[in-house]
C-alpha cells in the first residue's frame, strides 16, 4: 500500500471527538497505520494547530498518533499553484481552498494516497491521487 497523507479534517475529527465523523476517522487511521506510513505536512500541521492554545498540548496530541512530518518538495508547490489557477479559471470563487491544492499536489508528486472526507478538489485536480474517503 502507498504511503498516505492524512488530511486535516480527519485529524480534527479525532481531536474534537466530532459526533458525526470521529468513528470513521479513528477507524480509518487505525487501519491505515497497520498497513502503511502516515504523513502530515506543514499545511496540515498549521490547519489543525488552530484548535490548540499551546504548542506543547498540540504536540502531545500529535505524539499519540503514528504520523510523520513530510516537507513538500518545491515542485509540488509549483503544481499546487497551477492547479489553483485552473480552479480559479473554472469559476472557483473560494480563495480559502489553496491549502487543499498544496495537500493534493504534495500527494500527487510523491505518489501517495490521501485520507480525507472532502475528496472533491483532489479528485478533480489531481486525478492520479488515490483517495481514502467515506
Amino acid at each position: 500500500m502507498k504511503p498516505v497523507l492524512v488530511d486535516s479534517n480527519v485529524l480534527i475529527d479525532i481531536f474534537t471527538d466530532d459526533k458525526r465523523w470521529f468513528k470513521w476517522s479513528r477507524d480509518t487511521l487505525t487501519y491505515l497505520a497497520q498497513m502503511t506510513s502516515l504523513y502530515i505536512n506543514p499545511v496540515i500541521y498549521t490547519e489543525i494547530s488552530i484548535g490548540f492554545s499551546r504548542i506543547e498540548e498540540f504536540e502531545r496530541c500529535l505524539d499519540i498518533l503514528p504520523l510523520k512530518m513530510a516537507q513538500p518538495p518545491k515542485e509540488s508547490l509549483f503544481l499546487a499553484g497551477k492547479a489553483f489557477l485552473n480552479y480559479r479559471r473554472n469559476s472557483g470563487t473560494k480563495s480559502s481552498t489553496l491549502p487543499d491544492f498544496f495537500i493534493g499536489a504534495h500527494a500527487a508528486l510523491n505518489g501517495w494516497d490521501i485520507a480525507t472526507r472532502d475528496p472533491g478538489r483532489v479528485k478533480s485536480y489531481f486525478p492520479t491521487v488515490g483517495l481514502i474517503s467515506p
